[in-house]
């Protein structure tokens, strides 16, 4: 035993890095300096600074103050001059308020003699420097309205010369603001090719997806292209992406559509009520979006997994595909008769089998014909694209459209029993006729359209994010791309066209890309389009009365094709990795969907979805760490148990994530099996497999703790309580800075007094094995 140190400890640990109490002060600017100095605790020697700074450790932190813009003390008198690194006061202020000896039992008088070197014992203020008290100015309304962000950005506009303003803040909230001053007419060729394109391909659409899907009359899928895409332009974050109705949207206000007829509140028929049901969905498909826009709800769209979205949307594309089976056989008159169709696709697929000797030849003739030369031209352009991009120009869609109409006027089809479209009116007789959606006569028809607008919402959102990712590296003006800005602008397209009853409007990533790819590079192609519908249905319709209806759903058909073209090579990836999981939810909602109903298989995945998210949110994920041999290093042992050796008598925990509420259920249990057997992956039905003494020090790792709500502080309180109680020491290492929220309340929730005080709360994991050690010394010397 070293002479002069009664307490070192007779056996120090061969694992831990032996200390005897006499250098216990060397540690880290000493955990103690002398006998006569008391230390500080791990607060203030983690905010300590100039020549008494710690060495650095896996506890350094890179930028311990990038945006303080508090005014410094000096270690000297006059100007300081020494930039960043300038010398600091070496006795900082304490965690508590007051110096880190004060904290210990001094003295206040001693504390501000200690304090008072630190400034050179100057009280005077420099000379030329204005010491009058400086008067705060009375908050004006705006200024109380600034958000914290806000307040940062004014102090870094007021540091680097920038005029910080309410229209910097209006421009980034309006992009249209931004882009407006940026543009010029040379952009307007570009866009305006682009606009005449999207249009020529994607208007046909927008009426099949009306008349055909979502059972609406034809006029309320052409809104869709006249209110959102101009919404969009005025508020949207991606300046190339194209809002507009989308099959599955259509396919969900159908769902809705047939089930209130279903309920005997209309008949199929009924265009006026079927119109004003469309309106309502698209409505509050654009509330719920605007809300969680304001809520900033960007994440959401990373709720549902790929393989829900995968299975749902190739499940949609199969339900497209059984239901345009029927026009295009020209059934649509015995369907009605038989009543199958508000039926399930099993249903329609057997009824379809059972009358394929009724079906009609010519239109089977021209739906099948449209559907060939669309998907052959399809494919030709996806070759021929990378080496002549002027294919993209070419509007394949809207020839078949037009050609197939003259076709029928002039062979007169429409007479030998080849369906067409007829005239295209709105259902009141006036285009453009407002209703406003959330009337409470439409209570009724709100109710039961909830869900499936939440569903909308979902959906359209995650696909418009992905379209705008994916288009988003050139942005226009620099505008920067925000999911909490698109929930804001896709939100009031959709309210604004929900109040002329038009379908639900997102992004998507065909027309926008097409978009892209023949010159649209500003928002502006967006209004064009909207002009340019504008224009159709003001003179226009009157020439899509010979339109063929078989054509139209070889149109939805080549979507749906879209829509489950992808779905092998998912199913492939899947198969490839093994994860079964992902391939039976895929199954689950495919089956569900096409042998029951849409809504159904919607249910289903999003209960299995969200199940999934609550049982990976609330699983801890602690981990026991082991030291790296020769090094002062951890790592996971479960994950490396053979080349990780253990420390005697402690318990090294590591905590890697935020503890709220959600994930602190299951805390306890995960800790005790942790105690029992040194792994979380044991089953409990096991013995005890560690001795008790081998957990005599508890030492948290809480690096990874960004953040602590109430329930969490209580279940770590309760934890810590629990070990102090039974006689375990318990110590904490690489704790968040003192003036963080999860400092605070640590504080506050008494978490730092259970444990020993300040003085256990340590830089990192070693310095907890060094402390530990002394501690256990100390104690088996007064035994």
């Amino acid at each position: 035993m070293a002479a002069g140190n009664p307490h070192a400890p007779t056996n120090p640990s061969g694992l831990r890095q032996s200390i005897t109490a006499g250098s216990y002060g060397s540690i880290d600017s000493g955990l103690s300096s002398s006998p006569d100095q008391p230390g500080t605790g791990y607060f203030d020697r983690r905010h300590s600074a100039g020549p008494s700074r710690p060495n650095p450790t896996e506890a350094t932190s890179l930028l311990d103050s990038a945006l303080d813009f508090r005014e410094h003390e000096h270690v000297h008198d006059g100007p300081c001059d020494h930039g960043t690194f300038s010398p600091r006061p070496t006795s900082p202020r304490s965690f508590f308020g007051g110096s880190g000896s004060a904290r210990h039992g001094d003295s206040a008088a001693q504390s501000e003699s200690e304090a008072e070197p630190a400034t050179g014992g100057a009280s005077a203020p420099a000379e030329g420097q204005n010491n009058a008290p400086r008067q705060r100015r009375p908050k004006t309304w705006a200024a109380r309205m600034r958000s914290k962000k806000m307040s940062t950005s004014r102090d870094l506009a007021e540091r680097h010369g920038i005029r910080d303003n309410a229209l910097m803040y209006m421009s980034y909230y309006m992009p249209v603001l931004v882009w407006a001053r940026e543009y010029s007419w040379s952009y307007f060729k570009g866009d305006f090719v682009a606009a005449l394109t999207v249009a020529g391909m994607y208007v046909p659409m927008a009426l099949s997806l009306a008349d055909n899907l979502a059972h609406v009359p034809p006029i309320n899928g052409l809104y869709s292209f006249v209110f959102n895409p101009f919404i969009y332009a005025l508020l949207g974050s991606c300046p190339a992406m194209v809002i507009g109705p989308e099959a599955a949207g259509s396919l969900l206000v159908g769902t809705v559509i047939k089930g209130s007829v279903d309920k005997g509140e209309g008949g199929d028929n009924d265009a006026i009520l079927h119109a004003r049901i469309c309106g309502i969905v698209a409505g509050l498909a654009g509330a719920m979006v605007l809300i969680a826009g304001v809520a900033r709800l960007g994440f959401l769209d990373s709720v549902l997994s790929r393989p829900f979205l995968r299975g749902f949307i190739s499940a949609i594309g199969a339900v497209i595909a059984v239901d345009q089976l029927i026009p295009e056989l020209g059934l649509q008159k015995l369907a009605e008769e038989a009543r199958v169709g508000h039926a399930s696709s099993v249903d329609k697929l057997w009824f379809i089998l059972g009358n394929l000797d009724k079906a009609h030849t010519l239109t089977f003739t021209v739906a099948a014909t449209s559907f060939v030369v669309i998907m052959v031209c399809r494919e030709i352009k996806r070759r021929l694209q990378p080496r002549y991009p002027g294919v993209a120009y070419i509007p394949d869609r809207f020839l078949v459209v037009v050609l197939s109409a003259f076709l029928t006027y002039y062979f007169e089809w429409d007479k030998a029993g080849v369906a067409v479209l007829g005239k295209v009116e709105a259902a009141s007789g006036h285009s453009f006729t407002f209703r406003w959606p959330f009337k409470w006569s439409n209570m009724v028809y709100i109710r039961e359209a909830t869900s499936t607008a939440f569903l909308i919402a979902l959906l359209g959102f995650f696909e418009s994010s992905v379209a705008a990712k994916s288009l988003g590296g050139a942005s226009f003006a620099e505008i920067q791309l925000s999911p909490n800005r698109e929930l804001v602008a896709l939100g009031v397209a959709n309210i604004v066209g929900g109040c002329f009853m038009s379908l639900p409007g997102f992004g998507g990533y065909g027309r926008s890309k097409v978009n892209r790819s023949t010159g649209g590079r500003t928002p502006m192609s967006s209004i064009i389009l909207s002009g340019l519908t504008l224009l159709c249905i003001t003179f226009c319709l009157p020439y899509l009365y010979y339109l063929p209806k078989p054509v139209l759903s070889s149109l939805i058909s080549v979507v749906a094709w879209s829509l489950i073209e992808e779905c092998p090579h998912d199913i492939s990836f899947f198969l490839k990795i093994h994860a079964w999981n992902e391939l039976g939810l895929m199954l689950t909602i495919l089956l569900t969907t096409i042998f029951f109903s849409l809504t159904f298989g919607m249910a289903i995945g999003v209960f299995l979805s969200l199940l999934q998210v609550i049982r990976h949110a609330t699983r801890p994920r602690i981990q026991i760490l082991g030291r790296i041999p020769g090094t002062n290093r951890f790592e996971n042992a479960e994950a490396n148990p053979d080349r990780l050796e253990f420390i005697e008598g402690c318990l090294i925990v590591k905590i890697p994530e935020p503890l709220t509420f959600a994930n602190t259920g299951e805390l306890k249990t995960r800790l005790r099996r942790l105690e029992l057997y040194g792994t979380s992956m044991a089953h409990p039905a096991l013995p005890r497999l560690r001795r008790e003494d081998s957990n005599r020090n508890i030492i948290f790792d809480i690096h990874g703790v960004t953040g602590l709500d109430g329930s969490g502080a209580q279940v770590l309180e309760e934890i810590v309580r629990d070990y102090r109680q039974r006689g375990v020491r318990i110590f904490f290492s690489r704790v968040p800075s003192r003036d963080s929220k999860v400092g605070r309340t640590l504080i506050r929730s008494g978490i730092m007094d259970l444990a020993g005080g300040d003085d256990h709360f340590v830089n990192d994991v070693s310095e907890a094995l060094k402390l530990s050690e002394v501690e256990e010394g100390g104690e088996g010397v007064l035994n």
